[in-house]
């Protein structure tokens, strides 16, 4: 059986954003099976939990759950826990597909199209300048978008399930992105960010 696409490389992966960043769209790199496996198994993860977030002052907890997964060397500093052998299996076909290695993982789960997040840009200090992140995408296919801080230009793509894509150059300093919520959509989706953490 074939797990992934290498082919990817030569003409299927596509650059989303017209200038100041890069997010290369390889579109599903795993047959329906695989997807379908690493979603259940993912969904049964004991480790998910409320994120508690800082706004205006006010703690207000998410509906969506989390997770952080990493290198032993992170898990004291940063909360991460140790790899699982699912996560460890699609962080080394994310890997070669990439040619970029990552040493921890944010995991989302959205129960429902009433769950998403807002605009944002993941440029914390301790992933560096440019930061690369590979997102994996299970479950329920969900819109994706991006805009441009200075012109609000929005781009937006439908993500399947199985799916990767991939933000890496000046995306972060330059576009925002998010996952707007929608009432039609009624089943989870799971989202895997690999990152590096670099200080």
């Amino acid at each position: 059986m074939k797990l992934f696409k290498t082919d990817l490389f030569s003409e299927d992966v596509t650059n989303l954003l017209p200038y100041d960043g890069v997010v290369d769209y390889y579109g599903k790199i795993l047959t329906q099976s695989e997807s379908q496996k690493y979603y259940h198994q993912l969904l049964q993860n004991p480790y998910w939990h409320h994120a508690n977030l800082i706004m205006y002052e006010k703690l207000i907890v998410t509906k969506r759950k989390i997770a952080w997964f990493g290198d032993d060397k992170y898990t004291a500093t940063h909360s991460t826990l140790p790899w699982t052998d699912e996560l460890l299996a699609l962080k080394k076909i994310v890997e070669e597909l990439s040619l970029k290695k990552f040493n921890c993982c944010f995991l989302n789960l959205y129960h429902n199209g009433l769950e998403g997040i807002g605009w944002h840009s993941d440029d914390e200090e301790i992933l560096g300048p440019n930061p690369t992140i590979a997102s994996l995408s299970f479950g329920a296919e969900r819109k994706f978008c991006f805009k441009h801080k200075i012109n609000q230009k929005i781009i937006s793509i439908i993500l399947e399930s199985g799916s990767l894509l991939i933000m890496k150059g000046a995306t972060q300093r330059n576009w925002l992105h998010g996952l707007p919520k929608s009432k039609k959509i009624m089943t989870p989706r799971i989202n895997l960010t690999f990152r590096e953490i670099v200080n």
